[in-house]
């Protein structure tokens, strides 16, 4: 069809382009350090929707370039969702869903149709649903968000793709390496999208983060500077407050602990920084009622490239990183999602001992929801899309199944006492 599978002739060093109802003239990084004199971000005129099909690219002079794909008006749909689960998650990304342009909420489903009803009523959705098989095998529902334990995803992403339906499935995607591979077989087989829910992946400000690993040099002022090359990286993603009974993250056969709840992040940006999975990973861990509450990790990557990270349920809030290269550093306190009422923020520090504040507004989880609604579509209206040999959503793919053969190596590395190799 005509204007789809357009590819593109030089990298889009922002492919989520700018939320036309969310930025509305915010301070985003590219004004602040000059990218948009050098390499300008998407207008808020050009189609919300399109902005959102593109692909990322964590190395822009080794990823190979991919299609970028463009649909009209009369082209797209609103993809419908249905929810699995009513548990806490669940009540901040409903409202990001509802709130998505192109995505609606058709139906929720709880074990019990009490509950399923609460949430519908609660939250104005349609259709209340008891049992998660009755919602995967609804007309009205196009794609499935899974928000239900750990222990639960790998069976209920499978089932939902058997079913046809795409799938946004909450972190961690599942609780070993091999069951996520068998999710993303299990999707590829039945040609249906999958993405795990990790927005801070989807935030404008970690495409200009990407920038800086991939060698961009940043102006600022009369002043040039660059990350160089990336030689260590730190994480810690915590929070201190007591649980309540029940709840999932303290019990070990649903996939509870911290490792693999707070670990998705810390672990992540690591994954994000060096492109690729460690060479050996040493993990010690501190645990209280079978799970992990507080781990410690040690890594070494390609390119003599060191990392360490920290993720605890019994530590003051955290969610920072350190990324440092030979010439200069970028340091986040709040990567994973942006404080209350402040802006997405960080700085740049430079060897000489200068201090580059940056900050960016937009909508994460809306630019995450957006991207999957825009592969949905744009495969719906070309088919020859899911052959491409580097289709946009390959990246996301790798680094959600990359991120969990880190966290369990640290399992490994934390029961045996061992460094693992990888």
């Amino acid at each position: 069809m005509a204007g789809l599978a357009r590819w593109k002739t030089e990298f889009d060093p922002f492919p989520s382009g700018e939320m036309s109802d969310q930025t509305g003239g915010a301070d985003c990084p590219g004004d602040r350090l000059g990218f948009r004199q050098r390499i300008p971000l998407k207008k808020e005129s050009r189609s919300h929707w399109n902005a959102f099909i593109q692909p990322i690219s964590s190395r822009v002079t080794t990823e190979p370039l991919q299609p970028e794909t463009t649909l009209t008006d009369d082209e797209r749909r609103p993809i419908r969702f249905g929810i699995l689960g009513t548990g806490r998650i669940t009540r901040r990304l409903v409202a990001d869903l509802q709130s998505t342009p192109g995505a609606s909420v058709t139906a929720i489903a709880s074990r019990t149709s009490e509950r399923a009803r609460w949430y519908a009523d609660s939250y104005g959705i349609a259709h209340a649903v008891s049992g998660y098989a009755d919602l995967i095998a609804r007309d009205d529902v196009d794609a499935v968000y899974v928000a239900l334990p750990p222990s639960l995803h790998a069976e209920w992403m499978i089932a939902s793709a058997a079913a046809g339906k795409h799938v946004l499935c909450e972190k961690p995607l599942a609780t070993t390496s091999q069951a996520t591979q068998e999710m993303s077989d299990a999707c590829a087989k039945a040609r249906v999208h999958w993405l795990d829910a990790t927005a801070w992946l989807h935030h404008d400000r970690t495409d200009m983060f990407r920038q800086w690993l991939s060698g961009a040099t940043v102006p600022q002022g009369e002043a040039d500077f660059r990350l160089g090359s990336l030689r260590h990286v730190s994480s810690a993603v915590s929070f201190f407050n007591p649980f309540q009974s029940g709840d999932h993250r303290q019990d070990a056969a649903l996939g509870g602990g911290c490792l693999l709840d707070l670990g998705w992040y810390a672990a992540g940006i690591l994954r994000l920084a060096n492109d690729g999975l460690p060479i050996t990973v040493n993990a010690q861990s501190v645990m209280r009622d079978g799970v992990p509450y507080r781990v410690t990790a040690i890594m070494n990557f390609p390119n003599d490239v060191s990392a360490t990270m920290s993720c605890a349920f019994d530590t003051a809030t955290r969610k920072w990183f350190e990324i440092a290269g030979e010439e200069a550093s970028i340091v986040c306190d709040d990567f994973t999602r942006p404080w209350p009422d402040k802006p997405a923020r960080g700085w740049v520090h430079e060897a000489s001992g200068k201090v580059h504040p940056f900050s960016c507004e937009c909508h994460q989880e809306h630019n995450m929801i957006s991207r999957l609604v825009g592969w949905i579509n744009a495969t719906e209206q070309d088919e020859q899309l899911w052959d491409s040999p580097s289709p946009p959503w390959q990246a996301y793919h790798r680094q959600a199944l990359e991120t969990q053969r880190m966290l369990e190596a640290m399992e490994t590395s934390m029961t045996t006492g061992q460094t693992v190799t990888l």
